[in-house]
């Protein structure tokens, strides 16, 4: 389960007024490993997750013993990070092409995702309908399980983001497709206990009011067992919206729409996740809108009961960077990072961005991501150390052998 500091920051409340970008070098960045592709891995759209030991891990949509993907670790050690491949997909029966990452639970053990494969019935017959797998950790290393496949019907069918498991086990997602209406599910699988898990769809989309088929982004669950998402596409405006899913005592859920984005000029089409401050106050990304169509970050803030967005910074492109897809991180100082898509050097490979809060929030550039050998083009955010003084990310390209790229950005 992610760790609950990312999402409750220690900030204060603020007006999210950004002042004008300014690049600041004082930091490092350094990449850390790079895939040789083929067995080893290759292009690394994948959130990364740390464990109490500092091992990090997560996913390559491509590459491996079969071309389907890997899970992966990299383990620190006196002379640098160790990589090793955790389990390598077939793009059969145990699925293919896991994006965004992995999620660990309490014990330790890996969950996550996998977007083809599966079972090959229905509407996905020819790919496959994608699964949710689990590594067991044992003392003889990590057994791999198929805990779902999707059917392509109601229970939704291409997952493509991490799951998020709560303390009782239970692991909650989305899909961007299938459902009801075709437009993708949240759904909550729950074991017996004896190594047999069960799916319930908690909520199906439908493209109105509430949007339609999630977003990159996994959700995220508060100590009241609350869920909260958002949808890149669907609401009041077309936009997007930010969602909550309450329990109820007879295990129904109530799906509430928060938010719904305007797009342009304001913020809109969120790809990346959530993350809070202490006073419930929400932060995150756009990949379009803002004053120059090219991305915000933003603020939302509740005002008499209400969720209304109070500010945003929009990318300017070239330097500045643009289309960020990222979920924020947080230092311990509670200013945020995040990076784009694209922009920053010549090459357009994408930055790292911070805004630091305290006395105004002012955004900034702390890196430009320069291509092979560096990192480039990052399509999500970072995962912080337990210090919270290092980040570390990954990039689909770049890299040695230009097949994507670990890196390590310390403030």
């Amino acid at each position: 389960m992610p760790n609950k500091r990312f999402w409750y920051l220690t900030c204060a409340a603020m007006l999210f007024a950004f002042l004008a970008t300014r690049a600041t070098y004082a930091s490092t960045t350094q990449v850390i490993y790079s895939f040789a592709g083929d067995e080893d891995g290759e292009y690394a759209d994948t959130e990364l997750v740390m464990d109490g030991g500092g091992n990090l891990y997560g996913t390559t949509v491509q590459g491996g013993d079969f071309a389907s993907g890997t899970v992966f670790q990299l383990a620190p050690s006196a002379n640098g990070w160790t990589h090793t491949v955790l389990y390598s997909f077939t793009g059969g029966t145990d699925g293919g092409e896991p994006y965004k990452g992995v999620t660990l639970d309490a014990q330790g053990n890996i969950y996550g995702t996998a977007g083809v494969g599966g079972k090959f019935v229905g509407p996905c017959s020819d790919t496959g309908c994608g699964v949710v797998f689990k590594l067991t950790k044992s003392q003889g290393g990590w057994a791999f399980s198929v805990i779902h496949s999707f059917t392509g019907g109601n229970d939704g069918y291409g997952p493509g983001v991490g799951v998020t498991v709560d303390t009782h086990g239970d692991v909650f997602g989305t899909t961007p497709t299938g459902g009801a209406n075709g437009l993708g599910v949240v759904f909550l699988l729950k074991s017996d206990g004896n190594g047999h898990w069960g799916e319930r769809v908690i909520h199906t989309f439908t493209g109105g009011t509430d949007g339609a088929g999630g977003s990159a982004g996994r959700l995220v669950l508060d100590s009241a067992g609350n869920l909260y998402g958002v949808c890149t596409t669907g609401g009041a405006n077309g936009a997007g919206t930010v969602y909550k899913l309450a329990p109820a005592p007879v295990g129904e859920w109530t799906e509430t729409t928060l938010y719904a984005y305007k797009g342009a000029p304001d913020s809109g089409f969120p790809y990346g996740g959530l993350i809070a401050d202490k006073n419930g106050n929400l932060y995150g990304t756009t990949y379009y809108s803002g004053a120059n169509d090219l991305g915000t970050v933003y603020k939302l803030a509740f005002r008499n009961g209400v969720l209304t967005e109070v500010g945003f910074y929009s990318f300017r492109g070239g330097a500045d960077g643009s289309g960020p897809i990222s979920t924020l991180a947080a230092d311990a100082a509670g200013n945020l990072y995040g990076t784009t898509s694209e922009g920053g050097a010549a090459c357009g490979c994408g930055t790292i961005f911070k805004i630091a809060l305290a006395g105004g929030a002012t955004y900034s550039v702390a890196y430009r991501f320069q291509g092979a050998p560096d990192g480039a083009f990052v399509y999500n955010g970072m995962v912080a150390d337990a210090a919270g003084k290092n980040f570390y990310g990954a990039t689909v390209h770049g890299g040695t052998n230009d097949e994507g790229a670990i890196y390590q950005f310390t403030p």
